[in-house]
């Protein structure tokens, strides 16, 4: 007899990708509109909920003997569905460590925790080698990485650790532990400038980032990443979502944009 949950709603992307890793979708009932990976879960589960607003009625209708989400801007959605009775578990990583345990607790939940310990394993492996690769780096360049725009939100704690372990200096370390945005805000693009960032990675939640806006503020044209052309995209879906996909693509993509400054400058 299979004890563990069989009709699980997924508030959040990454809960969602973590099951269809593990091979347990077959479990999920319901999933965040938002969901974009793994691609196949948009066409083959009901999308229920946004990221702060769920259809409660859709999903009591599913019968869920679990609900998943994250952090306190799903407070709200947690409390009416406890409410009405259902089992809800709200994760709330933050950090490399954090999601990496989330992986493992997840897994565990469902009669998966050997081979999430083994993917988690995999990764932890890989982040060490890539720490020890740039241990003795001497000059690292520095990186600026924006969450939003108007105004200037810089990135949560996973994202700043993955630059660090990826070859570069974040930033704004001071902003790097907030967990709140509202506290991310740079709210004088001075503050920006003064760090003279040599690299500037954007990832707009939501809105496609627009490279050429960035360069054109007042005064960033004189910007090291600007005048040597060092501005990307990471989509948001690779990387400001605490889970697979921020160790895996958007790692990568850290990775490879960092080397690629390294090649440029030795």
């Amino acid at each position: 007899m299979d004890f563990f949950p069989q009709r699980i709603v997924c508030l959040t992307e990454e809960t969602t990708e973590l099951l269809y890793l593990l091979g347990q979708q077959h479990r999920i009932v319901g999933i965040s509109g938002f969901t974009v990976r793994p691609p196949q879960a948009r066409k083959e589960k009901p999308k229920v909920s946004a990221f702060t607003s769920a259809k409660i009625d859709k999903i009591l209708a599913l019968k869920p003997d679990l609900v998943l989400g994250f952090s306190d801007l799903q407070a709200d959605i947690a409390a009416e569905l406890i409410k009405q009775g259902v089992n809800v578990y709200i994760f709330n990583q933050r950090s490399v460590n954090e999601i990496l345990a989330m992986c493992v607790q997840l897994g565990a939940m469902v009669g998966q925790q050997q081979a999430a310990l083994a993917w988690v394993n995999e990764r932890q492996a890989y982040i060490e080698q890539l720490k020890q690769q740039h241990s003795q780096q001497t000059v690292k360049p520095v990186v600026y990485f924006e969450e939003w725009y108007d105004p200037i939100i810089t990135s949560i704690q996973w994202v700043a650790e993955l630059i660090e372990i990826a070859g570069g200096q974040y930033a704004f370390p001071e902003h790097a532990r907030q967990s709140l945005a509202k506290n991310r805000i740079v709210a004088d693009h001075q503050q920006v400038i003064a760090k003279q960032p040599d690299i500037i990675i954007g990832s707009w939640c939501g809105r496609k980032f627009r490279p050429e806006l960035v360069a054109a503020r007042e005064g960033w044209q004189h910007l090291p990443a600007v005048q040597n052309q060092q501005i990307f995209e990471i989509k948001s879906a690779d990387i400001l979502q605490p889970g697979p996909a921020t160790l895996t693509d958007g790692l990568a993509q850290l990775v490879e944009i960092v080397e690629g400054w390294y090649r440029l400058n030795t």
